[in-house]
């Protein structure tokens, strides 16, 4: 039993001394996570938009950036950016480079679970909104998109999740992020107990996510 107690003790005392260095792991996490996603959404409405779009021109270059993005692994996308524009005398700096890389990888998920959404309004709120003396801007802004949320918020709430754990790609460009430091002193201190700080963290993290998504998907409830 004292060994047990010891051995709680110790893990208690370990905890404590990675704690802020997992802090500072999760702080790099959430500055990736956080501007991705303000970068993203907004771009990813945009291309899907412009999917959308009447001139075929257009729509056929969205097409071929969402079958980049989606086609080719982010990891290799963030190496791209980061290792290879500078061989074309375009140098730029970590963080710029990771955010690109995801806001460009993200946007593309975005852009077709927006289209999607947009694309299963119905006609006739179109022609109500254009009964009204709405203009098209308003009638996008204010009618459509809001019900197209509605109806994508399942599927942009489980890539948000995932963009979550994808943060962790970012070791690619020398970050130290959470799980690279747990990675770190999992190696260092041969122990897993890093790690599992790391998954607890990670659980933490989504399960308020998750609940504040599902707050945002009552608050649309409205639009049925």
């Amino acid at each position: 039993m004292n060994g047990f107690l010891d051995q709680l003790v110790n893990i208690a005392e370990y905890t404590k001394m990675m704690l802020p260095q997992m802090m500072e792991g999760l702080g790099v996490t959430l500055q990736v996570f956080a501007l991705t996603l303000i970068f993203a959404i907004p771009l990813g409405i945009l291309v899907a938009v412009c999917r959308l779009s009447r001139f075929k021109v257009l729509r056929k270059i969205m097409e071929f950036y969402i079958l980049l993005m989606r086609g080719t692994p982010l990891l290799l996308q963030i190496i791209f950016i980061f290792f290879g524009f500078p061989i074309l005398n375009i140098a730029i700096p970590r963080m710029p480079a990771a955010l690109l890389a995801f806001s460009l990888n993200y946007a593309a998920y975005f852009a077709e679970i927006f289209r999607a959404g947009i694309s299963s309004i119905d006609q006739g709120q179109y022609e109500g909104a254009e009964v009204l003396g709405l203009s098209k801007q308003d009638t996008f802004f204010r009618i459509i998109l809001p019900q197209a949320f509605k109806r994508v918020l399942p599927p942009i709430a489980n890539e948000v999740i995932t963009l979550v754990k994808d943060t962790a790609l970012v070791y690619a460009v020398g970050f130290d992020d959470l799980l690279k430091i747990g990675k770190t002193a999992t190696n260092r201190d041969a122990s897993l107990l890093p790690l599992v700080l790391v998954a607890v963290i990670y659980l933490l993290l989504i399960l308020v996510l998750s609940k504040v998504l599902a707050a945002v998907e009552k608050k649309y409830d409205y639009y049925k």
